[in-house]
C-alpha cells in the first residue's frame, strides 16, 4: 500500500534555541550569540542554486548552551512550536539546537507534540557557523531542503543528510559530523493506539519530576532512598543487560517497592547500547518486576525520560501512566 507523499514545505518557521550553530567567541569560551538570522539570510543568498522554502525566524531568548536545557524550556518551546503552526500559519518548524541534548529535546517533542499537522525538524552543528570545517551551513540547508522536499508530520532529528527517529537515537560521539546514530534497541512493543486525549498537542501539559539512576556494582537502598525522598514522580532504572539489578538486597528490593506505594512509577531500561529488557528473563529482573518496576523494553534513555515527562505532564492518572509506559506511543517500541 502506498503512502501518501508529504507535501513540501510552504513557510518555515526556524526556532533558534542557540547551540554551538551560532555561538561565537568570548572571554570564557564559546557562548551562545544573537544575530544568527542575518548570517543564516546571507549565506543563503550567495547560494541562489538552493531552492529552500520561504522561512521566519524567532530568537527564543535567553539563548542557551544545551548543556543548560530543562523540562520547563521544553514547555517554551512547545509552545513555540504551537503559535508557529496554529497561529502564525506555517507548516513547518525547523529547530536549531545545541548537540548535547538534542536527542533529549527531540524525543521529548515527539510526545509533546502528538497530533501536530506539520513537520518539525531538529538539526544543529558540531562547530559554529564560520569556522573551518564547520558543518552548520551543511546542516542548516539540508534541513531547509529536506523540509521543502517534504516531510511527514511529526518529530525528526537531521544530521549530515540523514534523517532520524528521535526516539530511537542518541548522541554517542563529542567529535565528527556524525554525532548521532539509531541505537539498535529490540522492538515490538504493543500499540498504545488510541492515544488518549489528554496527550494530543492541544492539551495544556505541566513540567514533571522524572530522575535517572545507572545500576552500578554495589549500589545499595540508600542510595536510592535520596532519589525517592528528592519529590520525584517517576525514575528511569538503567539496568544490567537485558533488566538485571541487586537481587539478593532484600533492603533495595524494599525501596522499590515502597516508590511503588508511594506512586512513584519505575521504568527499567538497559545500560546497552542493543537489545532491551526484559524482565521476565532472569531471576535477577522478575524480582524487580515482582516490586512493581515496569519494563521499558528497547527505550532509550532520552526517549523513556521524555515520554515520562509526557504521561505526568499530561495529569494522567497513576494506572494509566504505568499502562502506556509499556505500550508504542510514538516509535519508542514499536517498528
Amino acid at each position: 500500500m502506498n503512502r501518501e507523499t508529504p507535501p513540501p514545505a510552504q513557510q518555515v518557521m526556524v526556532l533558534y534555541t542557540g547551540g554551538t550553530i551560532g555561538m561565537q567567541a568570548s572571554a570564557n569560551g564559546l557562548a551562545p550569540a544573537s544575530g544568527f538570522e542575518a548570517r543564516m539570510a546571507e549565506q543563503l543568498a550567495a547560494q541562489p542554486e538552493l531552492k529552500v522554502p520561504n522561512w521566519q525566524f524567532r530568537e527564543l531568548l535567553p539563548l542557551i548552551d544545551s548543556a543548560n536545557m530543562t523540562p520547563a524550556y521544553w514547555q517554551r518551546l512547545r509552545e513555540s512550536v504551537i503559535e508557529a503552526v496554529d497561529v502564525d500559519g506555517c507548516d513547518a518548524v525547523l529547530i536549531l539546537h545545541g548537540t548535547d541534548t538534542l536527542a533529549y529535546s527531540a524525543a521529548a517533542m515527539s510526545f509533546q507534540l502528538l497530533g501536530l499537522s506539520a513537520p518539525v525538524l531538529f538539526t544543529g552543528s558540531m562547530l559554529p557557523a564560520g569556522v573551518e570545517n564547520s558543518d552548520a551551513w551543511e546542516n542548516l540547508n539540508g534541513a531547509l531542503l529536506a523540509l521543502g522536499q517534504g516531510l511527514a508530520a511529526g518529530v525528526q532529528l537531521y544530521f549530515h543528510g540523514e534523517l532520524l527517529a528521535p526516539t530511537r537515537c542518541a548522541k554517542i560521539r563529542s567529535f565528527g559530523r556524525h554525532p548521532f546514530a539509531a541505537l539498535q534497541r529490540s522492538r515490538g512493543g504493543k500499540s498504545a493506539q488510541p492515544v488518549p486525549a489528554a496527550l494530543d498537542y492541544r492539551q495544556p501539559k505541566s513540567i514533571a519530576n522524572v530522575a535517572v539512576l545507572p545500576l552500578f556494582p554495589g549500589i545499595n537502598a540508600q542510595h536510592l532512598e535520596g532519589l525517592l525522598d528528592s519529590g520525584i514522580q517517576a525514575l528511569i532504572l538503567e539496568c544490567f543487560g537485558s533488566g538485571t539489578g541487586p537481587s539478593d538486597n532484600p533492603q533495595f528490593l524494599a525501596s522499590l517497592q515502597r516508590a511503588r506505594q508511594r506512586g512513584i512509577c519505575v521504568v527499567a531500561i538497559t545500560q546497552c547500547h542493543e537489545g532491551g529488557v526484559e524482565l521476565d528473563i532472569y531471576e535477577a529482573g522478575s524480582r524487580l518486576r515482582s516490586v512493581g518496576v515496569l519494563s521499558g523494553g528497547g527505550m532509550t534513555r532520552e526517549a523513556a525520560f521524555g515520554k515520562l515527562h509526557a504521561l505526568l505532564g499530561a495529569g494522567l492518572a497513576q494506572d494509566e501512566v504505568r499502562r502506556l509506559v509499556e505500550l508504542d506511543v510514538c516509535g519508542e517500541l514499536g517498528d
